[in-house]
């Protein structure tokens, strides 16, 4: 089974966490963190997550989260056939979790990841270039795009 992911920076996390609650019909972060929130809902099937990390605000990535290790396969197919780079991350923590993952942009610039976790870490994580986490999270916009136009 596979899962949307949406990924916003926000600036207020307590006012967005209150919206996003009451547009999810009163459900509860299934991950609370100083920094970040996330949901992840049955109806709708999404992986929805908020996060003050010190990025511009708006839609920091999109992706598919999946299950097994054939849909990520599978997944970095897809955006290996969609014509563009791929960056794969193995072993990786980030947003409070241990995963495997690909990423790949799309033509208007908007990271997209497909990833299975394997299991919570308590840390947010590392930037994409291995270093300490700083304002370059591992899945923040500016680092996504830019690793990846830089490989092309």
């Amino acid at each position: 089974m596979k899962r949307m992911h949406i990924h916003i920076a926000v600036e207020d996390l307590q006012a967005s966490t209150r919206f996003y609650t009451s547009v999810f019909g009163g459900a509860e972060p299934t991950v609370s963190k100083h920094d970040y929130r996330k949901w992840e809902l049955s109806d709708p099937k999404v992986n929805f997550a908020i996060s003050q990390r010190g990025v511009q605000p708006g839609i920091d990535h999109l992706g598919i989260q999946v299950e097994t290790d054939e849909e990520l396969a599978e997944m970095r197919e897809r955006f290996a056939s969609a014509e563009s780079q791929v960056i794969d991350q193995t072993a990786t923590t980030c947003c409070y979790a241990k995963s495997n993952k690909s990423w790949a942009v799309d033509p208007q610039g908007v990271a997209w990841e497909t990833f299975r976790t394997v299991e919570a870490a308590p840390t947010y994580g590392q930037s994409r270039q291995g270093g300490a986490l700083d304002s370059d999270a591992c899945c923040a916009r500016a680092p996504a795009t830019s690793a990846l136009r830089d490989h092309t």
